[in-house]
């Protein structure tokens, strides 16, 4: 007899799953055989998963995670379902508190075997980051409603399309000095299809994997100017790296449209490391990938002249 994949041909709604990590969550579950619903404010971003699905294996509902009718309707049937909503903007206690405990309140009563909800390295209800704050509420709300639920704590996520390691390559792509904040902030960069991983394997065995709270981080410990000096030899450029003291740093955070928040700035400093105490990527079957994997791959759009520009290692 075949031997089945846990998920096969059973409904994994993703709450928020037309997002970065949502995607690859996606794909990944596609490949096990799982049926896949993207719920989403925007499900229509996802829609290049089409090509990827079998007939009939994935589906897009739009969906606000503030209306219980909405969340309702997204999860009816699920087997399992995936917390993925986050943001550093406006609303993050209604998206990332509220909506996650609405999300594990309607699991429960439809009688969903496993819940899973994204949080984040330094999630904790008392931080005087709204983000990190935020998080931590949600799974105190997400434990209330969902005893058995996964709560996966992810450190800094990286990927070819991120919105973090790009954003510090095109400011040392253009400028010859480049700022620097927090540059002794440390950070466990993982990559996006080792958290992706993470999270379906965790969703696939509520049984051994359920009730739990995983730290899942990468192989390395890199500080922001470490990180900088990674980028700027990828790129095969010759940058002049410059720390920014904390009171200057705050001051440019705080400006409008900046694209390094007050928030963002602030759990930065904090930096996104395992503690160690926790389980992580290693109980969760997954062996973590470094950076400098991909890093020379991906910075050769950011080079002056592209893939024929030396590289570090040959100039």
């Amino acid at each position: 007899m075949a031997h089945l994949e846990p998920l096969e041909d059973r409904l994994v709604v993703l709450i928020g799953g037309a997002g970065f990590l949502g995607t690859l969550v996606a794909q990944e579950l596609l490949k096990r055989g799982a049926r896949v619903r993207i719920a989403d404010r925007h499900p229509e971003k996802a829609f290049r998963l089409k090509p990827l699905a079998n007939l009939g294996q994935i589906q897009f509902t739009r969906c606000s995670v503030t209306h219980a009718a909405s969340m309702e309707a997204a999860i009816s049937g699920a087997y399992a379902v995936v917390y993925l909503v986050g943001t550093f903007g406006a609303g993050q206690a209604a998206l990332q508190a509220d909506g996650a405990g609405l999300a594990a309140r309607v699991a429960a009563e439809q009688g969903v075997e496993n819940f899973a909800y994204v949080s984040a390295i330094g999630a904790d209800p008392t931080s005087q980051s709204g983000y990190a704050s935020t998080k931590g509420q949600g799974e105190e709300q997400v434990r209330a409603a969902f005893p058995r639920a996964s709560i996966l704590r992810p450190s800094v996520l990286f990927g070819e399309d991120d919105n973090f390691i790009n954003l510090f390559a095109g400011v040392i792509r253009t400028f010859p000095i480049v700022p620097v904040f927090a540059p002794e902030a440390k950070l466990q960069p993982l990559w996006v299809e080792d958290a992706a991983n993470a999270v379906v394997n965790a969703v696939a065995e509520p049984e051994r994997h359920g009730g739990k709270v995983f730290e899942i981080a990468g192989p390395e410990v890199l500080t922001m100017m470490e990180l900088h000096r990674q980028i700027a030899r990828a790129q095969a450029r010759e940058r002049l790296l410059v720390p920014v003291p904390d009171g200057l740093a705050g001051i440019f955070a705080a400006l409008p449209g900046t694209p390094l928040g007050s928030d963002q700035l602030s759990l930065l400093r904090k930096g996104s490391v395992a503690s160690g105490e926790l389980p992580g990527c290693k109980q969760l079957g997954i062996v973590p990938r470094p950076l400098e994997l991909f890093l020379d791959r991906w910075m050769t759009r950011y080079r002056k002249y592209g893939r024929f520009t030396e590289t570090a290692e040959t100039a």
